[in-house]
C-alpha cells in the first residue's frame, strides 16, 4: 500500500506544477517586449509542458489499475479469515499483525478513492468493493474484540470479605421484648471492609492483551466504527459486573419484592448490600475505569462514555435496592441498618462523584443523591417511630420479680448501639434534609467533663438531646408499669432496679461520653432513693413491732404484748421471705448493697429487741437467733422463692 499511497499525491502534485508551469508560460509569451530568442524559448518550454500533461494522464489510469491490483491483495488477506472458524489473535502475533495491516491498507484505498473524486461506473465499484471488504473486516474486529475481552477475562474474587457466613453472623437489633445483654454483644459488631483492600486496583483484564485490545479499538474508531466497538465492550463488561454482583450475593429484586421480605431475611439481604457497595465501588468500579482507561484512552470521551454504559445498570440495581429500603415501613429495629446504608453511601459520595462526573454519568449521580437523601429521612421518621413505640409500650400485668423490665434493657441496649453511628446522627439530626450530608472522619463532637457531648458550636449535641428525651420517655413508662404492682415496695423495688441499670448502661459504655456525668449523678441518686423508698415500704411496719413501749416490764400484760409483737415480727418476716426471695435483683453489686443495708437496719433492731427482753418473753419463744436472720436475709432477691416452714431449717 505505500507506493500506492505515495503515487497518488505525487500525480495530483505534479499536475498542478504543470498547469502552473504552462498558465505562466501563456502570460510572459503575451509580452509585445520579447525577443525572439525568448519567444522561442518559452514555445519549446509550452510544447514540453503539455508532452507532461499527456504522460501525467496516461499515469491516472496507471494509478487506477494498481488500485485495484492492490484491493485485490487485501481482499484475500481478509476474506481468507472468513472461512476459518479459528481466531486471529490465537494465531499468534504475526497474523494478528498482518490481519491489522490489511484493514489499515483497505481504509486507506478508500480514502484514495474518495479524494478522487471517481465518476465512473468501474472507479465506482472498486470503491464499493474497499467498503465491502472494511465491513467484514470490523464485523470480524468486533468479534476478537469480545473474544479478547472474555477468554482473557481475570476473576473477581473478594476474598477478604467472608460474604456467605455474614447472613447468619450475630442477632440484630430485634423486638421489644427480646433484645437483651447478651445478643447486644454480638448485633453491636458493624461490618466493616479495609479501605486499603477496597481501593486495591485490580486488572479485570489479563495485561498482556490490553495492547491487543487497544489496536483494535484504535482500528474501528479509525474507520468510523466506533459505535459498534463501544457496544461490544459495553455488552462484554457489563455482563462481567452483573457476574461480579452475583460472586457479591446481590441478587435482583423489585421494589415490590423488597417490601414483601420478612425482616429476618431483609436485614441480612442489607448486611449483603453493606458490604458488596464498598467493594464494588471502590474495587470494581474503579478497576473498570482502569481499563476503560487503557483500552481507550487516546479515543477522546470513549473510555468515559463506554465505562458509564457498562457500570449504569448495575449502579442502579444496587440504588433500587436502597431506595425500596428507604420506602419501606420504618420500625425501629430497622434503624441501625438504615444508618448502615446511608454511611457507606455517604462514604462513597466522592467515588461516586469522581467515576461519573459529567453529563453521560448524570443519571447514576442523579439518583445516588436522592437515594442518599431519602436514607437520611427513613433515619429521622424510624427514630420517631422510635421514640412513639417507647411511649406507646403498655403492659396489662406487672413484670414478675421486679427486676429489669425488657423494653428497659432494648432500649438502653439500642442507645448503646447508635453511639457508633455519632457522628451521622448529629449531622442528620442537625440537617434539614435538603442537602446530602457528607461524613468527614474528623467530625466527632467534642465533649465536657461535667456535662454532655457538645456539637461544633460548644451547645448540647442534637443527638444528646434527642438521646436524653428518649431515656426520660423510657423513665416515664416505666413510672407507668410500676403502678401495675399493688405492693408499694415492689414498685419502688422495680423503679430501683431499672433505673440503676440505666445508670449503669450509661456509665460503663460509650454513652458516657454522650449523657456526661451529670446525668449519670442524678440518675444514680434517683435509684438511690427508690432503694431508700423501698425499705422503708417493706421494713418499718416491721421493724416497728420491735421496739418496747412498755412502761411495766413485769406486768403480765407487757410480756404478753412483747410476745405478741415478737410472733407478729416473725411472721412478717417470714412473709417477707417468703414474698421477696422471689424478687429479683439482677446486678450482684447493688443486690448486695440492698441486702447489707437491710440486715443492717433489720439484724441491729432484732438483736437489741431480743437481746433486751430474752428474760421476759422466754427463750422458748425465739424461733431464730441473729446470725440466722442474716442467712435467711441473704436469700433475698435472688428470683427464685422459698419458704420458712420449719423456723430452724432453711
Amino acid at each position: 500500500m505505500g507506493d500506492c499511497e505515495s503515487v497518488a499525491p505525487q500525480l495530483e502534485g505534479e499536475e498542478n506544477l504543470i498547469a502552473a508551469a504552462k498558465h505562466i508560460v501563456r502570460a510572459l509569451g503575451s509580452n509585445k517586449n520579447l525577443t525572439k530568442d525568448v519567444k522561442k524559448i518559452l514555445a519549446d518550454l509550452g510544447s514540453q509542458l503539455s508532452t507532461m500533461a499527456t504522460i501525467d494522464d496516461e499515469g491516472v489510469e496507471g494509478l487506477k489499475s494498481g488500485i485495484e491490483e492492490h484491493l485485490s491483495v487485501v481482499e484475500e488477506k481478509i476474506m481468507s479469515w472468513e472461512t476459518d472458524e479459528s481466531m486471529i489473535w490465537d494465531s499468534g502475533p504475526d497474523e494478528a499483525f498482518e490481519y491489522l495491516s490489511a484493514v489499515d491498507e483497505a481504509r486507506k484505498l478508500i480514502q484514495v478513492l474518495e479524494n478522487r473524486c471517481l465518476n465512473g461506473e468501474d472507479e465506482k465499484e472498486l470503491l464499493r468493493r474497499a467498503h465491502d471488504v472494511l465491513q467484514l473486516a470490523m464485523q470480524r474486529l468486533e468479534e476478537e474484540f469480545k473474544y479478547l475481552l472474555v477468554q482473557h477475562r481475570q476473576p473477581f474474587e473478594p476474598e477478604h470479605i467472608s460474604f456467605r457466613s455474614s447472613e447468619d453472623d450475630g442477632v440484630d437489633v430485634g423486638s421489644m421484648v427480646s433484645f437483651g445483654d447478651e445478643s447486644f454483644e454480638e448485633s453491636a459488631r458493624r461490618d466493616s471492609v479495609s479501605r486499603t483492600s477496597e481501593e486495591c486496583i485490580i486488572d479485570l483484564v489479563h495485561p498482556d492483551v490490553i495492547h491487543d485490545l487497544k489496536c483494535i479499538a484504535n482500528s474501528m474508531f479509525m474507520s468510523n466504527y466506533d459505535h459498534e466497538c463501544r457496544q461490544a465492550y459495553v455488552i462484554v463488561r457489563k455482563d462481567a459486573l452483573d457476574e461480579c454482583l452475583f460472586d457479591l450475593e446481590i441478587e435482583k429484586f423489585s421494589i415490590e419484592d423488597v417490601l414483601k421480605m420478612e425482616w429476618g431475611t431483609l436485614n441480612s439481604k442489607i448486611k449483603r448490600w453493606v458490604r458488596a457497595m464498598k467493594v464494588f465501588v471502590r474495587r470494581y468500579l474503579a478497576s473498570e475505569k482502569w481499563l476503560c482507561d487503557q483500552i481507550f484512552s487516546e479515543l477522546g470521551s470513549a473510555n468515559f462514555v463506554c465505562f458509564v454504559e457498562a457500570a449504569k445498570a448495575p449502579m442502579l440495581q444496587l440504588l433500587n435496592f436502597a431506595e425500596a429500603i428507604s420506602i419501606g415501613p420504618h420500625q425501629p429495629e430497622k434503624l441501625v441498618r438504615f444508618l448502615d446504608m446511608y454511611e457507606v453511601l455517604a462514604d462513597l459520595l466522592l467515588d461516586i462523584d469522581a467515576l461519573f462526573p459529567d453529563e453521560a454519568g448524570s443519571s447514576v449521580k442523579v439518583e445516588y443523591h436522592e437515594v442518599l437523601k431519602r436514607l437520611a429521612d427513613s433515619v429521622r421518621a424510624t427514630l420517631v417511630e422510635f421514640k412513639n413505640a417507647i411511649a406507646t409500650n403498655t403492659s396489662t400485668n406487672p413484670f414478675a420479680g421486679g427486676g429489669i423490665h425488657p423494653l428497659t434493657r432494648y432500649v438502653m441496649n439500642y442507645l448503646r448501639l447508635l453511639v457508633d453511628y455519632k457522628d451521622t446522627l448529629n449531622l442528620l439530626l442537625k440537617n434539614d434534609g435538603s442537602v446530602p450530608v457528607l461524613l468527614s472522619p474528623d467530625s466527632s463532637p467534642s465533649t465536657e467533663d461535667e456535662s454532655t457531648s457538645n456539637d461544633f458550636s460548644g451547645g448540647v449535641s442534637a443527638m444528646t438531646l434527642h438521646l436524653q428525651s428518649l431515656t426520660s420517655i423510657l423513665e416515664a413508662n416505666l413510672h407507668e408499669k410500676s403502678k401495675l404492682y399493688r405492693d408499694a415496695s415492689l414498685q419502688h423495688f422495680f423503679l430501683m432496679n431499672n433505673i440503676h441499670y440505666m445508670a449503669q448502661k450509661v456509665k460503663n459504655s460509650e454513652l458516657r461520653v454522650i449523657f456526661g456525668d451529670k446525668w449519670i449523678r442524678k440518675h444514680n441518686w434517683k435509684f438511690q432513693q427508690h432503694a431508700m423508698d423501698y425499705e422503708r415500704a417493706t421494713w418499718s411496719t416491721i421493724l416497728s413491732f420491735l421496739k418496747d413501749e412498755s412502761n411495766s416490764s413485769n406486768s403480765s400484760i407487757s410480756r404478753t404484748l412483747l410476745k405478741e409483737r415478737l410472733r407478729s415480727f416473725y411472721v412478717a418476716f417470714e412473709e417477707v421471705y417468703r414474698t421477696q426471695t422471689a424478687w429479683l435483683i439482677p446486678d450482684v453489686q447493688l443486690r448486695e448493697d440492698l441486702r447489707i443495708s437491710t440486715s443492717l437496719k433489720v439484724i441491729q433492731a432484732y438483736r437489741t429487741f431480743v437481746g433486751r427482753q430474752m428474760y421476759h418473753i422466754g427463750e422458748k419463744h425465739i424461733r431464730y437467733n441473729a446470725e440466722e436472720m442474716q442467712d435467711y436475709l441473704l436469700d433475698l432477691f435472688e428470683g427464685s422463692q422459698k419458704s420458712l416452714h420449719n423456723p430452724h431449717r432453711r
